[in-house]
């Protein structure tokens, strides 16, 4: 069973007449459909790729702030030193194995596009030559 969002990164009816009613309502909402109908698809990874530079900004801001937050006490100090890098090398563990899971999974779709490709093709060539032929009606 196949699902489909009406409204999805595509030229479909849904999507184009959005866009044309955001047009004539207010023509930066044509703009923004236009480009979710171009781009849309790309979403996800613009959004992993923004989320990865700002944690990348204020993991440096925070950094920073732990430097002069010290505590007086050096024991504590060293050992929240060597605990927070420790979780900084978990998130990077983590980073990759999402990384690859995001992988695996454009390689599953691909694979069951694939499948279903062949199979639609496999359909149509048993069909045979006369379900294949166009006939003129004029």
């Amino acid at each position: 069973m196949t699902h489909s969002a009406l409204i999805r990164p595509a030229w479909t009816p849904a999507t184009i007449a959005l866009m044309v009613v955001g047009f004539m309502v207010f023509w930066p909402l044509g703009l923004a459909m236009l480009a979710y109908i171009l781009w849309g698809d790309r979403l996800p990874e613009f959004k992993r790729g923004v989320n990865r530079t700002t944690d990348g900004l204020f993991s440096n801001c925070r950094r920073a702030s732990r430097s002069h937050a010290r505590t007086g006490n050096v024991a504590f100090d060293d050992w929240r030193t060597k605990e927070l890098e420790r979780l900084e090398e978990e998130r990077r563990k983590l980073d990759t194995m999402r990384d690859e899971f995001d992988e695996y999974m454009r390689e599953l779709r691909r694979a069951k596009d694939q499948e279903e490709f062949d199979r639609f093709m496999r359909e149509r060539n048993n069909r045979g030559p006369k379900d294949n032929e166009v006939t003129d009606l004029g």
